[in-house]
């Protein structure tokens, strides 16, 4: 009777086991809840809510671009509707890890996270501002700044005084400064790239009414003419110009210059931005309203 007994709890127990095991796969499959997707980084600020106007979200774009061309860090805000299954912090860090803001071995990017449904916001720090922006301060911006504006419906006006707080402790900090403008140094890559825009504007606005009126050869040489005296007197020296010139030439003539537009897409602000490679470690603070 007792080898019958001892032998029925051992069937019980790897039972249980079984079962316990097999739970655990499932929970792993298939999670009670998905997370929140982290958004592909093209734009300084990322709705998701339709909270912002355009025009408030194209400031909000404007005052971004000028701290960055000012102290070349990057600020980037997000609001989403909710980072549940996860805790707003947990999601941040997945947000800063894609979107790697701030430039690489300064790590000076910052996130500005809104979590609209949860009443949930946070400011994300990289590691490189961490002593300019310490976790105090950045506590006391959300619970003075911020919050007192959400509570009365005015995200966009929280945000920008909010990006308007962080700027002038930027302003206070020794930062590597900002990447210079590229300089006008006639020929070279840096040249080409600068005057492409005018042979594409040239072709575009001249070419295909030249082409009309004085037929494909004619058009095309006076716009190529034209595209590569401009170049040259912009300084991208006789060699480019001739290139670009007989470029345009060859594109009027063929007739390409009135395909281009629809070649190049409708265009739109948004598209260009990216991160530079920079690093959190969980820097920042969180609050509500």
């Amino acid at each position: 009777m007792t080898v019958t007994f001892i032998k029925r709890w051992r069937r019980a127990g790897l039972l249980a086991l079984f079962s316990l095991g097999l739970l655990t796969g499932l929970a792993q499959t298939h999670p009670l809840a998905d997370e929140v997707v982290v958004p592909a980084l093209t734009q300084r600020v990322t709705d998701l809510t339709a909270t912002l106007s355009p025009q408030d979200q194209q400031a909000l774009e404007n005052q971004l671009a000028q701290v960055e061309q000012q102290y070349g860090s990057q600020i980037a805000i997000l609001l989403v509707p909710t980072t549940q299954p996860e805790a707003i912090e947990q999601f941040s860090i997945r947000v800063v890890e894609a979107w790697q803001l701030g430039r690489q071995k300064v790590d000076d990017g910052i996130l500005i996270l809104l979590a609209k449904n949860d009443r949930k916001m946070r400011i994300e720090v990289g590691y490189g501002l961490e002593g300019t922006i310490p976790d105090v301060i950045a506590r006391r911006i959300i619970a003075e700044t911020m919050a007192p504006r959400f509570q009365q419906g005015d995200f966009a006006g929280g945000l920008a005084a909010a990006v308007d707080q962080l700027a002038r402790l930027l302003a206070g900090e020794q930062l590597p400064a900002p990447k210079a403008g590229k300089a006008n140094q006639g020929l070279g890559d840096e040249a080409s790239e600068n005057l492409l825009p005018l042979l594409l504007f040239g072709v575009v606005a001249i070419g295909g009414a030249l082409r009309a009126m004085l037929g494909s050869f004619l058009g095309g040489t006076v716009t190529g003419g034209l595209v590569g005296f401009a170049v040259w007197v912009l300084g991208g020296g006789v060699l480019l110009a001739l290139v670009l010139g007989v470029v345009a030439l060859v594109m009027t003539m063929t007739g390409i210059s009135s395909m281009l537009p629809m070649l190049m897409g409708g265009g739109g602000s948004g598209g260009g931005f990216r991160g530079g490679g920079g690093r959190f470690g969980g820097g920042g603070a969180s609050g509500g309203w």
